[in-house]
């Protein structure tokens, strides 16, 4: 179950996260998660939203530099080591993660963690064989 992430360049200027977040809201396009990572001039912003094709169209239109990236969102118990057990079985299995970051699940007692791994296919079998729950691009539609 891979999921699509908007993955924006974003001059590291005021306004800039203002400005790209009110152009989705008036396109009705919603965010589940987000993450920013920058540097003195730039960042990326990451998000994860209800309707992947329509924020990239969105912000492309706005003038923003946007790409698709593939991800799995894995969904874990709200619990001490429940992260440790799908880190572990991907490292065992020569799986390399690139970045992660997560989200409040409206369900109880879960929490949701985007990951970029290396080779999503085999990140997402080897996960769903060994129990850990997936969310997919529909399942973040309906949220």
């Amino acid at each position: 179950m891979k999921t699509r992430q908007l993955s924006v360049f974003v001059e590291n200027k005021p306004g800039r996260l203002a400005e790209i977040t009110s152009n989705l809201a008036e396109e009705h396009v919603d965010i589940r998660a987000v993450s920013v990572s920058d540097t003195t001039d730039f960042g990326i912003l990451r998000l994860i939203v209800n309707d992947p094709d329509r924020g990239r169209e969105v912000l492309q239109r706005h003038g923003c530099t946007v790409s698709l990236t593939e991800v799995i969102i894995i969904r874990i118990s709200d619990q001490p080591g429940a992260l440790a057990i799908p880190m572990k079985l991907l490292y065992d299995n020569s799986i390399s993660v690139d970045y992660m970051y997560a989200f409040l699940s409206r369900r109880e007692e879960a929490a949701s963690v985007i990951l970029r791994v290396d080779d999503c296919d085999k990140a997402i079998a080897l996960l769903q064989q060994n129990g850990i729950g997936m969310i997919g691009e529909e399942e973040i539609r309906n949220m």
